[in-house]
């Protein structure tokens, strides 16, 4: 996606700032992770996990942050060009500094490179990479501003689901719901949508097909 902008149904998402542009995780994220009155949304990107929670849940207040720049200010852009600019809040933090009173959803699309080569593009290494943020790092500071009932949602590659299950079960989280996404029916799942909280109840196990007819109807309120 090589487009300065991408278009959704009730808002545009525009992209040149940022070293990750609009990608299936963030969209498959933002169309399926449990909503809340007060959701926190970490690395933000483009604001496109923000701002398709804001559509999907309309009495909610979202909180929007990111430790880079340009990030930050192409989320401002977006959410200020938006329908749903008065309930999105976006700051300039990393979640290691950020501070406010507790959630009942937070929703994270996370670097995952841990050993990986890293390229000449800081911006993009800073998105992608764990540096900045380890899974240790996300589970502790999530917990602290989770509250008892809440969700923590994110999405993962397949590659790093032994580490995400190692560092939730050392930080007290039961995994609640997980929908394995395929690219074809054929094919082993690549990327997981999963859910946390600090409460344990029983774990619902589902499957997600890209371009079926049910992941058409989980994002047919947003594609033009």
């Amino acid at each position: 996606m090589s487009n300065t902008y991408f278009s959704f149904k009730q808002f545009t998402i525009h992209q040149e700032q940022c070293a990750m542009k609009v990608g299936t995780d963030g969209v498959l994220l933002g169309g399926w992770a449990t909503g809340g009155q007060r959701i926190l949304d970490i690395g933000c990107g483009t604001g496109v996990i923000a701002l398709m929670m804001a559509q999907r849940f309309s009495e909610s207040q979202i909180v929007a942050i990111d430790i880079d720049e340009g990030a930050y200010q192409q989320t401002m852009t977006n959410v200020a060009e938006s329908p749903f600019s008065d309930r999105v809040d976006v700051q300039l933090s990393s979640l290691q500094n950020f501070f406010t009173e507790s959630f009942d959803s937070i929703v994270c699309n996370p670097p995952f490179f841990t050993n990986d080569l890293k390229g000449p593009d800081q911006q993009r290494n800073m998105a992608r990479h764990t540096d900045t943020l380890s899974f240790s790092d996300l589970f502790d500071h999530v917990k602290r501003l989770l509250l008892p009932d809440g969700f923590f949602s994110l999405v993962v590659p397949e590659s790093v689901c032994n580490e995400i299950d190692f560092e939730s079960v050392l930080h007290g989280f039961y995994l609640v719901e997980e929908c394995a996404v395929r690219t074809t029916p054929r094919k082993a799942p690549k990327r997981y949508l999963r859910a946390y909280s600090l409460t344990p109840q029983p774990a619902q196990h589902t499957e997600l097909i890209i371009g079926s007819d049910a992941y058409k109807k989980m994002l047919k309120d947003f594609y033009l």
